[in-house]
């Protein structure tokens, strides 16, 4: 199934990168793995393949064995890596680890650069390790360098959950976090230390001084981050699941 030929070869990597090298694929299963299941949430992740297209590979990865859909608790369809899929992830992993390695420039090139995903990734490690207890705690993103309306974001934490807001909620901000878009993410990718980037002036936080502290706790960076604080070239352990 697909728009591939295929190799015409029984060499196990022949018949393995028909599968993996189509178009897109490596990051729908990433996007998988990282714990999104419901369409929408694939497509925030890979925001600039088309619904169409996403939906394709879905069911290309479904008729290989990668993805099974089951119904979700309200009667809409979830996609889960099988376990073929879950088998598959490491060599996903490994081509996020080459890429930090080699070819770490090209990684905040400025055609590489996209706030929506970047934003997107910070929220779902940040629900990882939620902070501020009970109360409402609201974080505004202030970011240059991006297209105009593409420039702020807001998390909300609360009572344990992260939302990721494209427009003003509403609520009193408690933490204002500026930067441009190529730092914030190359401190996300561990390119930059945020301690680093605090002293040079190349990210600013305005808040109160506990909130300020608290930052760096909340903040999850990238799981490839470890690589990226190692001179191009070094080898790195494979990031955690």
């Amino acid at each position: 199934m697909g728009e591939t030929t295929g190799y015409g070869q029984f060499c196990p990597v022949s018949i393995a990168a028909e599968v993996l090298t189509q178009r897109w694929t490596p990051l729908v299963i990433r996007e998988l793995h990282c714990g999104s299941v419901r369409f929408n949430d694939l497509q925030r992740g890979v925001p600039r393949m088309s619904s169409s297209l996403l939906a394709r590979r879905l069911k290309e990865l479904e008729f290989a064995g990668i993805v099974e859909r089951r119904e979700g608790a309200n009667g809409t369809s979830e996609y889960h890596l099988t376990p073929a899929g879950r088998e598959m992830f490491p060599l996903v992993e490994q081509m996020g680890l080459w890429a930090q390695r080699w070819l770490r420039h090209r990684l905040v090139e400025p055609t590489n650069l996209d706030p929506d995903l970047l934003m997107w990734d910070i929220r779902r490690n940040v629900e990882r390790r939620a902070a501020a207890g009970e109360r409402r705690f609201v974080v505004e993103f202030q970011v240059s360098g991006a297209p105009i309306t593409h420039r702020r974001y807001w998390l909300v934490f609360d009572r344990g959950e992260v939302d990721l807001c494209y427009r003003d909620p509403g609520h009193e901000v408690a933490l204002f976090v500026t930067a441009t878009l190529r730092v914030l993410t190359e401190i996300w990718l561990g390119h930059i230390q945020i301690a680093q980037a605090l002293r040079d002036g190349r990210l600013s936080l305005d808040g109160s001084r506990q909130d300020v502290a608290a930052f760096p706790v909340w903040f999850a960076l990238s799981a490839f981050a470890p690589a990226g604080t190692l001179p191009p070239g070094q080898a790195a352990a494979a990031p955690a699941p």
